[in-house]
């Protein structure tokens, strides 16, 4: 049985031009500028908020942290400190050391960059490398095909599909799909992300 982490607590972690910082109210405003860059919230199979119901989403997340399931993070420019999405942590389960990652958006503007492969690289590090975790998984939606090749493209392994298992927004009721990654293949993957980083021109 693998070895339990302890609950997790706000950090920081930051590189590759990126700063992922705890999550709090002061970046509500930030989080609605970086939805209507693309009306994200229009999108049927995302979660993002509409900009009334930013400082909701953003006290779930908070309560979620003071539950000790979630660990909710800002997505900030590292050089300018501009929001640029959110992603987190949640469905924590310290004592079989399995977390999984989601609740991810970023503006428009920021996505097909570099913004994405390396908040993974930093969340996955930070998950295999300091808190030990045996497995980390992803879920979305069935229909969302974008999300489900980014998660793909990451090496991380597609384990089914739980059906009729989540409301969207629009009151149709979604098939999840779910993927994870063990804590064994987190070297291949590690040096694919740290490649794909690299490899982007500056």
């Amino acid at each position: 049985m693998p070895n339990p982490f302890p609950p997790l607590q706000p950090i920081t972690l930051q590189g590759h031009g990126v700063r992922l910082a705890p999550l709090s109210p002061d970046h509500i405003p930030g989080l609605r500028d970086a939805a209507a860059d693309g009306q994200l919230w229009r999108l049927r199979v995302t979660s993002v908020p509409e900009p009334a119901e930013t400082e909701a989403y953003v006290a779930t997340a908070l309560q979620g942290l003071a539950e000790g399931h979630m660990l909710p993070f800002a997505v900030l420019d590292a050089d300018t400190g501009a929001v640029l999405g959110t992603t987190r942590y949640h469905d924590i389960l310290p004592a079989v050391a399995r977390l999984e990652i989601g609740y991810t958006w970023y503006a428009l503007s920021r996505q097909r960059t570099q913004v994405n492969t390396a908040c993974k690289l930093l969340l996955l590090q930070y998950a295999f490398e300091a808190l030990n975790a045996a497995v980390v998984g992803w879920r979305t939606d069935n229909f969302n095909q974008a999300s489900q090749r980014a998660i793909e493209r990451l090496g991380a392994k597609r384990d089914g599909v739980i059906r009729h298992h989540a409301p969207r927004r629009d009151g149709t009721v979604r098939d999840t799909v779910m993927y994870s990654l063990l804590a064994g293949e987190w070297p291949e993957v590690r040096a694919h992300l740290l490649y794909k980083l690299a490899s982007r021109p500056a």
